[in-house]
């Protein structure tokens, strides 16, 4: 690896391991002799616990423990998992009922964990939860995103949990009420399930005193300080590590009640205890994503100038708040409220509601994929009410280059941007010029092919702090010690690139570490597209330390001053000595010295700024209208990321974030049924995208250099999912146009799209 230059395409190194199965994953590593766990869950989505008779499965051969909400409290346990909340428009802040690790006296949704059995295998544990005696008053369930229905919580009249808004509403309305036209859209943003390749797991084990929880996360101090405040135990009498994970999606980003549960249990027990979820238990009990519905509307003057944008949103909590589920569909949806348009008269409201259904929180994208979405699909809409051209009105509208630094609506600072010259790129690489000729050979054979662009951009998020730690070892090699997670994006790799890049150390011979928290001591984790950005940073920091410790340090040995000692990238060089020792030979020079200090270096930083990854997405699309099949035939994208550190594994990032809206966008859907049962549990149900559902992508990088940290690079991890929602609806909504079809929702299933054929053609006859 280290033969080549900076920012080049290196191969992943972690994946031989994986491909040839020797991943170590969580269900991989559980201690031997580890007694195993199983849920007995609340099969209603709504109703007061009438009994909860464990005796019968407590005495069953193999079953070592039952545990309840009521033995949780018993051992003296917090048991209630906080959620973060966002303030009401009035000033108070939105509800905040008590979460319990374990069902306390209603169950509020179907796969609610009630008990968790432990046994000398699965088999006996399953066996067990069937002998449970459970029992509830029905409750009726509530499944919409409306006020009133079934109480879910009484914290939350009308089961509203908050009322939230960001901007001026007196500014917008006058606008509105000035305006020469006005253009407004519905918008559905569909629910998914996350469907990570591995689902959720752990492991915890006891010694001392002090736990151990393995968790397939992504990162460990969340976890960490959610298990010390449950448990009363100071920060040095609790251990988190996350091994191998098999995707994480912001999915795994928070804490479950199940972790505590099996820690729990270890603690009784004295013993290892492991839990594994199987798929259809983590469709009904892993965090959902999105599911809102938004009116949007735009004020235009008479050159087509957008004057004022305003977001009327309801948004689904799921039957509890979960972690970030509050802040998502608000301050995250904000962040990006109006994209890369230079207006400043803005208007976000948004209504939070609880319903029998499992949570919902951050999926890839986090609030801002639904945001551009909203924001795009109007912007289309516009264009054909306008009577302009789609790509032309983005235009207009576009904040210029000269307006950087430039403050949005809602106080983001973007540093950089050339939204136009990205867009002019994208209309040659995506063939714009030669579409209608594509239509036109696709109606001959009696298909419709239609064309659906999106412009947009993320800010990244998460902790902006990261610290790095470099070790030479005594064998030669070298660790890093980072505070992100690796779930499945090629972290080793890119870590290892970049540090070899700036040290000159041979890629092949450092080792990346992570995910144990008595290992690293502080770290922000994976999410919000953070990763790269700030960890590299901090190895930046960590570098310039270390090579500011082994300058002195030669200085002596050469005999000359400090200053005279220079370093670049791969070697040691002063004026008058033979010596050029690389960053290896040092430190081996420091270790024969005695010099221990010189081998281990540790470094923070945080960024000065975030950076703003943005793009152009171009999807077409061919209907068949004898059946509703819709084809994703070409996808274009135009990123620009700034500075890449490894093109290949940003691409990569790309494709397996457009194949994530892809998905959503034409065949992924969670359905609920009136009693609050999950209809989608499982894969003959719940259609995820296959590789023939999927087109070839092109990727093109036309980088602006972020002013936001050293390396000018913008996060790269969500992106994908950012542009595809919109660009696949608007070619589906391009292709239905001239049949009649006004409203065209997610997702685009052949069912849903013949319905939406075949009402057009009846309201035309």
């Amino acid at each position: 690896m280290d033969k080549f230059g900076k920012s080049q395409p290196v191969k992943r190194t972690e994946d031989m391991r994986f491909l040839t199965g020797e991943g170590q994953y969580v269900d991989d590593i559980a201690p031997q002799g580890s007694l195993h766990g199983f849920f007995f869950r609340s099969p209603v989505a709504h109703g007061v616990i009438t009994e909860l008779d464990i005796s019968d499965a407590a005495e069953l051969e193999g079953v070592h423990l039952v545990l309840t909400c009521a033995d949780l409290e018993a051992a003296g346990m917090d048991i209630s998992m906080a959620g973060a909340v966002v303030d009401n428009r009035n000033g108070t802040k939105g509800a905040k009922p008590q979460r319990p690790m374990l069902a306390k006296d209603k169950v509020r949704y179907v796969g609610e964990p009630v008990a968790l059995i432990v046994a000398d295998s699965l088999a006996q544990a399953r066996d067990a939860a069937e002998m449970i005696m459970f029992d509830v008053d029905d409750l009726p369930a509530k499944v919409d995103m409306a006020r009133g229905g079934a109480a879910v919580h009484g914290e939350a009249p009308d089961n509203c949990a908050f009322d939230w808004g960001m901007g001026d509403e007196a500014a917008t309305q006058a606008a509105f009420d000035a305006a020469a036209k006005t253009v407004a859209l519905q918008v559905d943003d569909n629910r998914i399930i996350v469907n990570s390749i591995e689902p959720r797991g752990c492991y915890a084990e006891w010694d001392s005193g002090r736990v151990h929880v393995s968790i397939n996360g992504q990162g460990v101090w969340v976890h960490k300080g959610f298990l010390q405040k449950a448990f009363g135990l100071e920060e040095e009498q609790v251990r988190v590590t996350n091994p191998d994970t098999g995707g994480g999606f912001g999915m795994k980003g928070m804490t479950y009640p199940e972790y505590f549960s099996v820690a729990q249990a270890a603690r009784v027990l004295g013993r290892p205890v492991r839990w594994m979820s199987e798929r259809t238990e983590a469709m009904l009990t892993d965090n959902g994503g999105r599911d809102l519905t938004s009116l949007a509307e735009f004020a235009f003057d008479a050159n087509n100038k957008i004057t004022a944008y305003r977001v009327s949103t309801r948004c689904n909590l799921g039957a509890y708040n979960s972690q970030f589920g509050q802040p998502i569909q608000t301050l995250l949806f904000s962040r990006v409220l109006m994209g890369v348009y230079d207006v400043q008269t803005t208007w976000l409201q948004v209504e939070g509601y609880y319903t029998n259904t499992v949570q919902v929180d951050a999926y890839r994208g986090a609030g801002r994929p639904e945001a551009i979405y909203v924001l795009e699909r109007l912007m289309d809409r516009a264009a054909r009410e306008l009577g302009i051209d789609p790509w032309e009105l983005r235009r207009i509208n576009f904040i210029k280059p000269d307006q950087f630094p430039y403050t949005s609506a809602t106080g983001e600072t973007y540093d950089v941007g050339e939204f136009n010259r990205l867009l002019t790129r994208m209309a040659a690489e995506a063939d714009r010029a030669g579409f209608e000729a594509r239509r036109a050979a696709d109606a001959n054979r009696g298909l419709l092919r239609g064309q659906g662009l999106c412009y947009y951009i993320e800010s990244i998020l998460g902790d902006p702090s990261e610290g790095a730690k470099v070790v030479f070892e005594e064998d030669g090699t070298v660790k890093i010690f980072v505070g992100t997670q690796s779930n499945g994006q090629g972290h080793e790799t890119v870590y290892a690139q970049f540090l070899s890049d700036q040290t000159g150390i041979p890629a092949e011979l450092i080792t990346v570490v992570q995910g144990d928290s008595d290992l690293i001591k502080q770290g922000g984790g994976t999410g919000g597209s953070r990763s790269v950005t700030t960890q590299n940073t901090a190895t930046l920091a960590t570098v310039a330390k270390m090579t500011e410790a082994f300058t002195a340090f030669l200085a002596e040995e050469m005999g000359v001053p400090a200053s005279a000692v220079e370093f670049d990238d791969e070697r040691f060089r002063a004026d008058g000595s033979n010596l050029t020792p690389t960053m290896l030979e040092v430190a081996e020079m420091a270790r024969e010295k005695g010099r221990e200090d010189l081998l281990e270096h540790h470094e923070r930083a945080t960024l000065p700024g975030r950076s703003y990854p943005n793009g152009a997405h171009v999807a077409e699309v061919v209907i068949d209208p004898e059946t509703g099949v819709v084809t994703t035939d070409r996808y274009t994208v135009v990123d620009d990321f700034g500075n890449l550190i490894n093109p290949m594994l940003a691409e990569g990032q790309v494709h397996g974030g457009v194949a994530q809206g892809i998905g959503q966008a034409v065949q992924e859907r969670v359905v609920y049924d009136e009693d609050g049962q999950l209809l989608t549990a499982s894969f003959m149900d719940y259609a995820l995208p296959r590789a023939a559902d999927l087109p070839n992508i092109s990727f093109t990088s036309e980088p602006v250099p972020s002013t936001a940290n050293l390396m000018g690079m913008k996060g790269c991890g969500e992106a994908g999912t950012v542009g595809a929602l919109a660009a696949i609806s608007n070619a589906v909504q391009d292709a239905l146009w001239d049949q009649g079809v006004r409203q065209a929702d997610m997702p685009f299933t052949p069912h849903r799209v013949w319905e939406m054929l075949k009402g057009a053609s009846i309201a035309a006859e």
